[in-house]
């Protein structure tokens, strides 16, 4: 599996012209599939006047799920070009929307691969990207007497905490690189005198080295 991916910077969208024909790409970060085609359908009624509305997501940091839809462009200029792009781009968990304003020229097959392609290629590059890098959660169990400083310490050296949870004993969530987890869990014993306990959680995504 991936250990790191790009994903679409913020929701956000971009225009360009091509033969007088508009091209309006909204372009979002998707975590799920729901998620993308919520946003589709946001922005189809945005623009129930526009000529097509063409669509592409991936989902899946191993692009597992990839789907993607001519809206009555002829099969194969449209929405395939547009995932292709964010193949080539490596943009993982994202949707892209190409709402196109016809402008009274046809553009062909190659024209209209071009202009869909490119318009999500343009809308990647005004919007940015950002890395993503998968993370190992886990779990520390500490008293209550301890807690506060350990969180406060976790904080101040970088460490990402995902959760504090409060009962008999408090539970800290923490994300850390899978290669720290045994660096952490020695100074975890060192800054707890021994008294925390480690358990190893799930994975998770979280951001990338350079950010």
């Amino acid at each position: 599996m991936r250990d790191e991916y790009l994903t679409v910077a913020r929701e956000g969208v971009h225009e360009t012209e091509v033969n007088r024909s508009r091209f309006l790409c909204a372009l979002a970060p998707a975590a799920t599939e729901e998620q993308a085609r919520a946003f589709i359908a946001r922005v189809r009624a945005l623009h129930p006047t526009a000529t097509h509305n063409c669509t592409a997501y991936v989902i899946g940091a191993d692009a597992a799920v990839q789907r993607a839809d001519d809206d009555g462009e002829p099969g194969g200029t449209a929405g395939a070009p547009m995932l292709q792009m964010l193949l080539r781009r490596e943009v993982r968990y994202a949707v892209a929307v190409v709402t196109r304003y016809f402008g009274g020229t046809k553009l062909g097959a190659g024209g209209l691969i071009r202009a869909y392609g490119g318009a999500v290629g343009a809308a990647l590059d005004a919007l940015g990207t950002v890395p993503r890098r998968r993370l190992r959660l886990v779990v520390v169990t500490v008293d209550h007497g301890r807690a506060g400083r350990l969180e406060n310490d976790l904080r101040a050296t970088g460490r990402e905490v995902r959760g504090v949870t409060y009962g008999a004993e408090v539970v800290i969530e923490v994300a850390l690189p899978a290669a720290e987890v045994d660096a952490f869990r020695a100074w975890l014993a060192g800054a707890t005198a021994g008294a925390a306990r480690l358990a190893p959680g799930g994975e998770t995504f979280g951001p990338g080295a350079a950010e």
